[in-house]
């Protein structure tokens, strides 16, 4: 794995193999990457080659869904 090919940590990206979950990368272990839900929570694996990035609409609708769940009291 080339460091140069690895989105910087945060960027918000979605994994086509997990129904387009969308989270923020924080690095990589091994073969897969760390993907972590925006509104903070359990970080997955993922393969590289299932993760893109988020376009800007993906990125509006879940950080509009992750401050609907803080409004809720789910996320501090």
């Amino acid at each position: 794995m080339v460091a140069s090919s690895l989105p910087p940590p945060g960027t918000v990206v979605v994994d086509t193999g997990r129904q387009d979950r969308i989270g923020e990368f924080k690095g990589f272990s091994g073969p897969y990457w760390s993907l972590r839900p925006l509104g903070g929570g359990r970080e997955w694996e993922a393969e590289p080659d299932h993760v893109r990035p988020a376009t800007p609409e993906e990125r509006m609708r879940a950080g509009v869904a992750r401050d609907n769940e803080r409004s809720r009291g789910a996320l501090r």
